[in-house]
Formats: structure tokens, C-alpha cells, sequence
């Protein structure tokens, strides 16, 4: 059988770094093999998978080795790999659906007649067979990446890579998804590498796994998913992954009764912008010093609810106010807080991370907040240049949050060069470091192994102990389990 991917001593070190996230790699797919690639956050996964797609650029970092597609350079085969990112918004290009889906074959100089009929049999084998001037903002989560799936499928690409396709996706959406990629290869006989954290998703689909490891820097597992798993299974639960059928060592948090709120929200409606509501209007509240999960499918509304009770987008309707332990003296309404005012009371951490960084390095990053406590306040993006000096205390919170959280070693890094779940994972240690005393997270466990779920978990229980609210919009199942003790349904 061919080989359809040749990775031969490949090494990779992202630029301003030390060390490389990855060294003397060399594995072979033959073509049509469909691959699960696992390992622990910032084992190189994604950098891999930007390697065969041909997207690593010179000035990110050093490249060691060759990576080959079919038996050329992987940056010189266009259309031949076909890429499809975690984040669904991120890969919608153009406002109809048609124009979407043949934006990649137009670039290859596809004749117009063909890349069209391409387009209606791309979208009819994804399950998607919506018009071509279906605009794509209507479009849910689940819809949008099989829409990228689409894509890929008419450029003809005869290898597809996922770097985790479903990791912002409702329950639905990841069954959508991973149905309709294993419905793609078994027709086009593609080859497929995908990277996820969790196997039991796609373990019916893929024949091989292919584990890497952080301090070998290489493979520390490959073989047929029932062998590795019963042979690996306990270190590779050890190194991150998410193995079928072993426990977290957590036990659910206690149901809570009747408690006082820190944010009331009163027939609150909310939207984007002041004539198009999302929803109906909500009563609501989040319960002081506990743990709430906001659930609900794609697109009904949960990030603009968040979004509205962290003070961040003005209620359409309805009000939202704060409890007096949470305003400290100010007013009731966090709307009309100043940024610094809502950083120290309400912290917030987005559904994309890259939305909330400012700075050149990851230890600068957390300055921003920490020497903001103090500091200035105002609206607008200018009034994070307002920083007083950094004290002693500044500098060692800083380091306890990055040692907390597992990026002590990344401390001089550009924040868009971490990976995914590193990404996450400086995002809460930006809105822990202002000591807010409500905390609204957007997907907080996105992206995260087995070891950093199971470490983030503790963290967020441990702010919990210590008085702090708060709530989570999420589709994580074993994370509303653990952490649910107040639940708010979006529909």
C-alpha cells in the first residue's frame, strides 16, 4: 500500500523558545489509514498536523527533518491535505454557504462548472444539503465544521487532518461531525489523522493510534486502538488521555438550596446588538460562593448570557444586578463598572482565548491584570497602557498561578504559540490573577487532557472553597457532573 504521509526525523522549535515541542519524529500512514493522534497538551499534536497540512512558516520557528505527502514536500502539494480546526467560527470565510465550500477549489483553479458540482456532492456527503445561498451565520457549531469538512472534500484532498473538530461542539454536533467524517473516508478513501483528546469518539472510526509523549518528544505508543489502550492504558492515562472507562479520582460537588445571589438577572434579555434578542427573556440567578454549569445546544444564547452578566454587553431588557459582597461599594449594575472596576469583581474567560490576550510573552500577560488592581480604570483598549510597576507581590502571584497551572516553562513564550489547551489554560490564570470575586467561563475544559481537566477541576473547586463564584457555559458532560451544583438550561 502507499504511503500517503512520511514524517522523517521532524523536529520543531517554535521561535523565542528553548526547547523544541518536538524532535527525531518519524512515522508513516499508508494511504487510506485513519489515525487517532493522542498525548498530553503541548506534546505537539497540533504542530504535527500544521506540518502535513504545509502551514508551518519560517518565521514561527526552526524546522528539522522532512514531512512528505505522497512523496513530495508537504508545502509544495496544494490541495492534496485538507485541514479542519477546532474552533468553528474560525474557518467560515464566506457569508453563503456555495461560496464557502468551492472558496478553496476556485484557489486551485478548479473550472467553475466542476467546482460546483463538487460543492452539491461535498455538502450532500457531510449531511449538510443546504442551499448554496444559505448564509453561514445561521449556521450552528456542528453545522459550521461539517461546512469546513465540505470544503476539504471538494478540493479533492486525499489526506484530512482534524485537530480537534468537536472539541467547542454540543453532544449533537459531535455526533454530527464524527459521523459524518467516518461517512467521508469510507467513501472517498482518504486518509485521516485526527487529534483529540478524548478516544471514545472516534475510536469506532480510526485503526491505528499514535500516542506522543511530552519528555521523549516522540511516539510512546502505535499500534490497533484495542491494543494500545489495553496494554498503555494506565500510562496513557498517567500522560493525559482520556482512556475509555477510567474514572477521574473527583467526586461530584453537593447540590445547593436556597442561597443568597451574587447576580440576579430579572426578565433579562440579551443580544448583540439592541434589536435582535437571543431567546426568550430569563429570570435567573448565580448562587454565592458556588458552582454553576450553563447548558443548552448551539446557538441558543449561552455566551451572550455570560457575556451579559459578566458586564460586558448591555442587557436588551431586563437588568442584572450584583450583590453588595461582589459590587464592594460600587453600584448594582456591572454594566456600568470600568473595565479595571470589572476585572477586580467579575472576571470573565472567553470561549476563544486568543479574544482576551494583549501581550508579547505569557508572563506578561498575567502582569497586565495583576498590576491593573491597583491601577487606572476607563473604557476602551487604551486603558491597559495605564500599569503602575510591578511590586514583589505582583511577581509572585504571577509565578504561583504559572506554576499552578502548568506553564511555569512557557513563561517567556508568545501566547498564539501555545497549544490549544495551554491556550485555556493562560486564560484562567488572566482572569484569577485580578482576584475577581465572580468568575463566568466559556467552555473552561475545551482542549484539556485528562491530567489538566482533572488539575483545572481542583483549581476551580479550590477558588470555590475560598468564597469565589462560578459559572461555567459548557457541553462537558463529566465536568457538569463534578462541578453542577446550580444548573441554568439555555434553550
Amino acid at each position: 500500500m502507499p504511503v500517503a504521509v512520511r514524517v522523517q526525523d521532524f523536529g520543531w522549535r517554535h521561535a523565542g523558545r528553548k526547547n523544541s515541542t518536538l524532535e527525531g519524529l518519524t512515522l508513516s500512514i499508508d494511504q487510506g489509514e485513519r489515525v487517532l493522534l493522542l498525548g498530553e497538551s503541548g506534546s505537539g499534536k497540533s504542530t504535527l498536523l500544521a506540518a502535513i497540512a504545509g502551514i508551518l512558516g519560517d518565521d514561527e520557528g526552526e524546522q528539522a527533518g522532512q514531512v512528505l505527502i505522497d512523496g513530495h514536500p508537504s508545502r509544495s502539494v496544494r490541495g492534496m491535505v485538507g485541514l479542519v480546526l477546532q474552533d468553528p467560527d474560525s474557518q467560515v470565510i464566506c457569508s453563503r454557504v456555495g461560496d464557502d465550500v468551492v472558496f478553496g477549489c476556485e484557489n486551485l483553479g478548479v473550472p467553475r462548472e466542476e467546482m460546483w458540482h463538487r460543492a452539491r456532492r461535498a455538502l450532500d456527503m457531510v449531511g449538510l444539503p443546504l442551499p448554496f445561498d444559505h448564509p453561514t451565520e445561521h449556521l450552528s457549531g456542528g453545522q459550521k465544521q461539517r461546512l469546513a469538512l465540505a470544503g476539504v472534500i471538494a478540493m479533492g484532498a486525499q489526506v484530512i487532518v482534524l485537530d480537534e473538530p468537536t472539541a467547542n461542539l454540543d453532544p449533537a454536533g459531535v455526533q454530527d461531525v464524527r459521523d459524518a467524517v467516518a461517512q467521508v473516508v469510507a467513501e472517498t478513501g482518504a486518509t485521516l489523522i485526527v487529534v483529540e483528546h478524548r478516544v471514545d469518539t472516534w475510536c469506532d472510526v480510526v485503526d491505528r493510534l499514535v500516542v506522543l509523549g511530552t519528555a521523549e518528544r516522540g511516539i510512546i505508543a502505535d499500534g490497533p486502538p484495542h491494543h494500545v489502550l489495553e496494554h498503555y492504558g494506565q500510562r496513557l492515562a498517567d500522560v493525559g488521555v482520556w482512556v475509555p472507562g477510567m474514572d477521574v479520582p473527583i467526586e461530584p460537588l453537593p447540590g445547593v438550596g436556597d442561597a443568597q445571589s451574587a447576580l440576579q438577572a430579572t426578565q433579562l434579555s440579551v443580544g448583540w446588538d439592541s434589536h435582535t434578542p437571543v431567546g426568550e427573556p430569563r429570570t435567573l440567578h448565580l448562587p454565592l460562593g458556588c458552582s454553576t454549569v450553563i447548558t443548552g445546544p448551539n446557538g441558543a444564547g449561552k455566551t451572550t448570557l455570560g457575556l451579559t452578566l459578566a458586564g460586558l454587553l448591555n442587557p436588551i431588557a431586563g437588568t442584572v444586578e450584583a450583590d453588595a459582597t461582589v459590587a464592594r461599594g460600587l453600584g448594582t449594575n456591572p454594566g456600568g463598572w470600568t473595565s479595571e472596576e470589572l476585572a477586580s469583581r467579575i472576571g470573565c474567560i472567553f470561549q476563544n482565548p486568543e479574544h482576551q490576550f494583549l501581550a508579547r510573552t505569557v508572563r506578561e500577560e498575567l502582569l497586565i491584570g495583576a498590576t491593573l488592581r491597583d491601577g487606572a480604570g476607563g473604557r476602551g483598549r487604551g486603558w491597559f497602557r495605564k500599569r503602575r510597576t510591578p511590586t514583589t507581590a505582583d511577581l509572585e502571584r504571577v509565578d504561583e498561578l504559572l506554576h499552578m497551572l502548568r506553564l511555569d516553562h512557557l513563561a517567556e513564550a508568545h501566547p498564539f504559540s501555545l497549544s490549544g489547551g495551554q491556550k485555556r489554560r493562560l486564560s484562567v490564570a488572566t482572569a484569577l490573577v485580578c482576584a475577581p470575586s465572580v468568575i463566568i467561563m466559556d467552555e473552561p475544559t475545551f482542549g484539556q487532557d485528562r491530567r489538566t481537566f482533572i488539575e483545572l477541576v481542583r483549581l476551580l473547586r479550590g477558588l470555590r472553597e475560598e468564597g469565589i463564584t462560578l459559572a461555567a457555559i459548557t457541553h462537558d458532560e463529566l465536568f457538569i457532573a463534578l462541578m453542577g451544583q446550580h444548573h441554568i438550561e439555555v434553550r
